[in-house]
Order: C-alpha cells, then sequence, then structure tokens
C-alpha cells in the first residue's frame, strides 16, 4: 500500500469515526500498519490542511485523534452549540471529578473526606454521563469500590492522557494571581493508597 492511499483511508477512518481513532483501532481497519506510519501520516494529513487554510484540523484526544475546528473558530461553534453547552458540569460535580481525577484510584470515602460532604448523588451523575467509573476494589475492609476517570473524561475536557492535566502547584499559582477564582483544596492528610485486587 502506498503512503498517499493509506492517508486516504486514515482520513476517512477519523472523518468517520465519532471517537478518538487510535492506533489499535487503524490497525485492526487496515492491517500491516506501523505506529512510526500511523503517526506520520496523521502529521501529514494535518500540516494538509494547515496549509490548504482549512477551518479544521487533527487534534489529539484521549490517546486517539479526531477532527476538530480550530481554536480560532471557536465563538462561531460556541454560538452554534450553546444549547448543548447549557448542559454543564455543577460546581459540586466538577469539585468531585477534580478530586477522582488527582487521586485516582479513590474510594467514596476518602472523596467524602477531601470535599467534606456526601459524594453520593454526585458520584451516581459523573458516572450516568460516563466521566468515572469503578476501577476495582480495595483489599481494606469491606472492599470499597474504586473510581477511576474514563476516555469520556479525557475527550470531555480535551485531554490527550492525564500528563496533560495541570499540576496541583499551577492550579495553586492561578488561583494566587486571581482570588475570585473557586480555590480547590487538596491538603487532606495523605492516605494510604488502597491496593486494586481486581477489575471489574
Amino acid at each position: 500500500m502506498i503512503d498517499r492511499e493509506r492517508q486516504q483511508i486514515i482520513e476517512a477512518l477519523v472523518f468517520a469515526c465519532d471517537v478518538p481513532l487510535t492506533f489499535t483501532r487503524a490497525r485492526e481497519v487496515i492491517g500491516k500498519i506501523s505506529p512510526e506510519e500511523f503517526a506520520a501520516d496523521v502529521e501529514a494529513l494535518d500540516s494538509h490542511y494547515r496549509q490548504s487554510g482549512r477551518s479544521f484540523g487533527i487534534i489529539r484526544l484521549a490517546g486517539g485523534v479526531q477532527l476538530g475546528t480550530r481554536p480560532e473558530f471557536a465563538a462561531h461553534v460556541r454560538r452554534l452549540l450553546r444549547d448543548r453547552l447549557r448542559t454543564r458540569l455543577s460546581r459540586s460535580a466538577l469539585e468531585t471529578l477534580a478530586v477522582v481525577a488527582y487521586r485516582q484510584p479513590i474510594p467514596r470515602t476518602e472523596m467524602e473526606h477531601v470535599r467534606g460532604v456526601d459524594c453520593g448523588g454526585v458520584i451516581g451523575t459523573l458516572m450516568e454521563r460516563g466521566l468515572i467509573t469503578v476501577g476495582g476494589r480495595a483489599t481494606t475492609p469491606g472492599r470499597p469500590l474504586l473510581y477511576v476517570t474514563t476516555q469520556d473524561f479525557l475527550r470531555y475536557f480535551g485531554l490527550n492522557d492525564l500528563e496533560d492535566l495541570p499540576k496541583l502547584r499551577e492550579l495553586q499559582g492561578l488561583v494566587a494571581e486571581d482570588p475570585l477564582q473557586v480555590q480547590m483544596t487538596f491538603e487532606a492528610p495523605p492516605v494510604e493508597e488502597p491496593e486494586i485486587v481486581e477489575t471489574i
């Protein structure tokens, strides 16, 4: 298969896929393709879009690639999708999600210890939205469920992987610059990380 033909196939897959296209999924469809070829083809496609002045390009999300509009058109797209954007997460949901993201895998009791309030309803909401899921059970008494973030979490926040999350010290710096921002506290006493004994 010549490079151009392979690029066209990858372009068709990215266009048709409603979730980020991963190398593994592309290889299942295309057959013989190396990670280097996949990365090079994706870069070639994005370079072509940029050079031809397209309003969209390749974005890297949740460990894969997807077509997305370029940042300079965000205001127009936001107006088009304003009804959908109204269904945002509440402050309590965002706080709980932040605790899970930074301390996963985490049991409900630790979430509630950090936030100081019951998290049962919020956990249900986040699970219904597909942003968190059960990742296993702890070995502590009662073997509580451990919660982790999902691929949908990465897509929702436009992240490629968890390493893209801002560091806590960076967030503290932002709060120091703008005291009107909501200050998240992660200063709960250190909790011994539970060992995951099974995956659900």
